[in-house]
């Protein structure tokens, strides 16, 4: 089945949705493709987002491809797996179900993966016990005893977090987790009242008493805490934006894009997590937002340059 539209969206998260919303009441013909598994999918509550604070991310979304339908977008339920370019360079991409949805401008915000240190019992404690940002999630463990584990791909990352904790806490240790911390830098967080334990991490297990959750050191050791915070790698899915010819920025290694989202490949944009890790969810809305407005200009544009020709007055 071929389906035809102004524009495709791939992700249906914040960004995604944000971006179908904008476009659909700019009376353009949009359509979501959206896999079903958003990056804060096993998180019960997210925070930041004004107005928004401590809704569970399913009824956000639920929220927002509500909106989407009502303004008249289409939500299509997979992944896409192929893409190509027809004559005239609308853009063909090949779903994981066999359908080919063809559009003029495509937006990937497809999101990213956080990818976890190999370390037994952290996965299974994703967003209950263990938690990634600060700024989502700081606030609702402030004054209770807090653990970062250092992570070898993301170690100055790993410090900041847990300086920024000690806002929070005045309970806040620093599993460094064979992770480099120069003698300068051990001195302005112990003295900023980070405590650093140097032992590998071996374990996270289940804590007793009023500590949950205990981290087994591998020289015997071990920190009972309430909480943990790590620095995850982020891994973005943007298989798509590649296919495409997307070209990327040489200092992060993710896709490159303008303030507006778009690519140097005409026609393609992106926003959201899998051009931006840092972006909470109210600023891959926001991001999203943006492209849109920036491919309904550019579809415009086209449409006029297109209207001109036909009746003869671009000449």
């Amino acid at each position: 089945m071929d389906t035809a539209a102004d524009a495709v969206v791939i992700g249906g998260g914040a960004a995604g949705l944000s971006a179908g919303v904008v476009l659909a009441r700019a009376r353009f013909a949009v359509t979501v493709v959206d896999g079903g598994a958003p990056r804060n999918g096993p998180a019960a509550h997210m925070h930041g987002y004004l107005s928004r604070d401590g809704m569970a991310p399913r009824d956000f979304l639920g929220t927002g491809r509500d909106e989407l339908a009502r303004f008249g977008g289409t939500l299509v339920p997979g992944s896409v797996i192929g893409t190509g370019r027809a004559p005239g360079g609308t853009f063909e991409l090949r779903l994981d179900d066999g359908r080919v949805l063809r559009a003029r401008s495509v937006l990937v915000a497809t999101g990213l993966t956080d990818e976890l240190p190999d370390i037994p019992g952290l996965s299974e404690r994703w967003a209950s016990e263990v938690h990634h940002c600060p700024h989502c999630h700081g606030y609702e463990v402030r004054g209770r005893t807090i653990a970062v584990l250092g992570s070898a791909a993301m170690a100055a990352a790993s410090r900041h977090i847990a300086a920024l904790l000690r806002r929070y806490s005045d309970a806040v240790t620093y599993c460094v987790n064979g992770t480099d911390v120069g003698t300068a830098e051990r001195r302005r967080l112990e003295a900023y009242g980070v405590r650093l334990v140097d032992g590998r991490v071996a374990r996270i297990g289940t804590g007793a008493g009023p500590d949950p959750v205990v981290i087994d050191l591998d020289d015997g050791g071990s920190v009972a805490c309430e909480a943990i915070f790590v620095a995850p790698r982020p891994v973005p899915h943007d298989s798509v934006l590649s296919m495409l010819g997307a070209a990327r920025d040489p200092a992060s290694g993710f896709v490159a894009v303008d303030p507006q989202g778009a690519t140097d490949v005409p026609g393609l944009w992106a926003a959201g997590n899998v051009v931006s890790p840092r972006a909470q969810i109210v600023s891959a809305a926001g991001a999203g937002s943006a492209a849109a407005i920036g491919m309904t200009s550019w579809l415009l544009e086209r449409e006029l340059t297109a209207a001109a020709r036909a009746t003869g007055a671009g000449r």
